[in-house]
């Protein structure tokens, strides 16, 4: 069995595609999608949540090295800040198991069943 999902992408495609769902997922909450790259972004998404319950330095820079650079409008947090100093702390006593993955409908054009990845 494969260890990741291929998406139908080249590896350079998926890892941006991924970064940027992983990113989303950081900022927002929660983020629709369909079920198979939901799937496969809850990985990324707890590991670095992982990053973030750890707080050291390295682990700063290894999840600033993945996430976008993007400014939350409201805060005026970039999603490295929001997920050190607000998401991570949220699972201090928590080991794993930090999203959630809800499927919802088929899409319409091409009938991919969507879900709904959120942070518990």
């Amino acid at each position: 069995m494969a260890k990741n999902r291929k998406l139908g992408r080249t590896s350079d495609q998926r890892r941006g595609m991924l970064r940027n769902l992983a990113t989303d997922v950081i900022m927002y909450g929660k983020i629709e999608t369909t079920a198979t790259r939901a799937k496969e972004v809850r990985s990324v998404v707890e590991e670095l949540i992982t990053l973030g319950k750890r707080g050291d330095l390295h682990a700063r820079r290894q999840a600033a090295a993945y996430l976008q650079d993007v400014i939350d409008q409201e805060t005026g947090k970039t999603a490295v800040q929001k997920l050190f100093d607000d998401v991570a702390p949220k699972y201090k006593d928590q080991n794993g198991g930090y999203t959630k993955v809800l499927k919802t409908y088929n899409r319409k054009g091409d009938n991919a069943t969507m879900a709904i990845i959120t942070l518990l």
